[in-house]
């Protein structure tokens, strides 16, 4: 299920306007609870799998910077652990988590759609509930890295890309809905430049 308009989330995008590439973006807790929710989807063990050097696309960073984040912005003590070593489904034929026995009975559990989908971890992002702190911004780099944001870190990063026309930045405030849940779901497993093709390539096509 899709959220409601009113529970999109938004972000702050800096663009470098001569190159149409989104430098990084600021985030606030939402956003990023939205973002470390798609490690809870199977993808996240298979991140772990492959490890973070061999993924393709950006999953690897989310996954690396949940790794790295300070326990003081982790929003809850089992929050790392959820994330990184996502428990495995109900599934007949796997391991139960309890016991460690293989499951042997087909178990019906009956869940609220919303909260099984990409919306559904929009929304839920959106009431507050999720894996991180909301004491500070959050800077989410192209490639999906995540950290907490800095005024220091920020000028960092402009020295990094290289910046000297300051007039060339523009600042771009974006939602995040149940589509652009989707469209950064599939880029992440594609892409290294996850935010610039979600909401800037869109744009140039049309």
């Amino acid at each position: 299920m899709a959220p409601k308009e009113s529970s999109k989330l938004t972000m702050k995008l800096l663009v470098e306007s001569k190159t149409q590439r989104v430098l990084y973006a600021e985030a606030g807790k939402d956003v990023v609870n939205f973002l470390f929710s798609l490690l809870t989807l199977p993808v996240g063990t298979v991140v772990k799998l492959l490890t973070t050097e061999t993924m393709v696309g950006s999953v690897g960073n989310l996954y690396g910077s949940v790794e790295k984040l300070d326990d003081t912005y982790i929003g809850r003590e089992d929050a790392r652990k959820d994330l990184l070593t996502p428990a495995a489904g109900w599934v007949y034929g796997t391991t139960c988590q309890s016991c460690g026995n293989a499951m042997t009975l087909k178990l019906v559990e009956v869940v609220d759609p919303a909260a099984a989908s990409v919306g559904g971890a929009a929304s839920a992002a959106a009431t507050g509930a999720g894996f991180v702190q909301g004491i500070v911004t959050y800077t989410v780099m192209d490639d999906l890295k995540v950290s907490p944001m800095s005024s220091i870190s920020g000028i960092t990063l402009l020295n990094t890309f290289g910046v000297t026309d300051i007039g060339s930045l523009q600042e771009r405030t974006v939602q995040l809905g149940y589509d652009e849940g989707l469209e950064i779901l599939k880029a992440s497993l594609q892409s290294k430049t996850v935010l610039t093709a979600v909401f800037l390539a869109k744009k140039r096509k049309v």
